[in-house]
């Protein structure tokens, strides 16, 4: 609706994750990383947590479209299916050509397959993504395939990605055999006003603008009312170039924030989370 207006040729602000949009702002960076060295130590769990929309999934997409092709790599964004349609879908994500009807079944047969990826110099992960809604009966299964080992040498990186209450599941001493094996965690922390400017102006430069849209003290009201939470921060920026459009404003100021605020139904004076 607004593209031409703005001279845009993709929409800038879509609450969707995008790796084509992803900021690479010091914190994104720090997690990049640590997300890429954990696949390359090869030493078994891996925790990278963050409050919701602070852009975990666009860093795993991203780190999936960076990494060496010849890795296989299975990602369950819903980890509390039913056991056995967990152990399928791994099945059918590393293309085992098989479905088990028992634990068993499946157990051989992806150890035979982890072995023989392994005498082919091949890393196979599976990301573990909306970890936070784990049981503790769903981390037994899921420490049992990390138990899969080949002369000291494990055969599978397991990543856990949730939201910050997944470190306080993983503390539960029910869950301590699992949390020993962590190695490595990171939690990705909301921006700060500067990342917030800059990374405004870093989508709106990927979908084609030609000139500055959002004036620094909009950047900074919109700052102030996401708390730094890029999915909120999407989700003002797009209101505003829609009421900017119809309002027929070139330049997006604070008092147009404002009214996105009042548009979004966003409380005044809270923290989102």
């Amino acid at each position: 609706m607004y593209l031409d207006y703005y001279e845009l040729k993709k929409f800038p602000f879509r609450t969707n994750p995008d790796p084509k949009f992803l900021w690479f702002g010091e914190k994104h960076k720090e997690a990049l990383s640590f997300l890429k060295y954990g696949m390359l130590k090869r030493d078994g769990f891996l925790l990278l947590t963050g409050d919701v929309g602070t852009g975990k999934t666009s860093l795993i997409r991203y780190l999936l479209k960076s990494i060496d092709a010849s890795a296989m790599i299975a990602t369950i964004s819903n980890p509390m299916m039913p056991v056995m349609d967990f152990y399928n879908f791994l099945s059918e994500k590393f293309k085992l050509d098989n479905k088990f009807a028992d634990k068993a079944g499946f157990f051989i047969r992806f150890k035979k397959f982890l072995l023989k990826a392994y005498s082919e110099h091949k890393l196979v992960f599976v990301i573990i993504d909306a970890a936070q809604t784990l049981n503790h009966d769903r981390l037994e299964e899921i420490r049992l395939l990390s138990n899969i080992e080949f002369e000291n040498q494990k055969l599978l990186n397991i990543f856990f990605v949730g939201q910050s209450e997944t470190e306080t599941i993983l503390m539960d001493p029910r869950n301590k055999a699992t949390s020993q094996r962590i190695n490595m965690s990171y939690q990705l922390q909301p921006l700060d006003e500067q990342e917030t400017i800059h990374y405004i102006a870093h989508r709106l430069k990927v979908a084609g603008a030609k000139r500055g849209i959002f004036t620094d003290d909009a950047c900074k009201k919109i700052f102030d009312i996401a708390d730094g939470i890029p999915r909120l921060i999407n989700s003002i920026c797009d209101c505003a170039l829609l009421s900017g459009y119809a309002k027929d404003r070139k330049i997006v100021d604070p008092i147009l924030i404002r009214e996105c605020q009042i548009e979004l139904r966003i409380p005044i004076g809270t923290i989102f989370i």
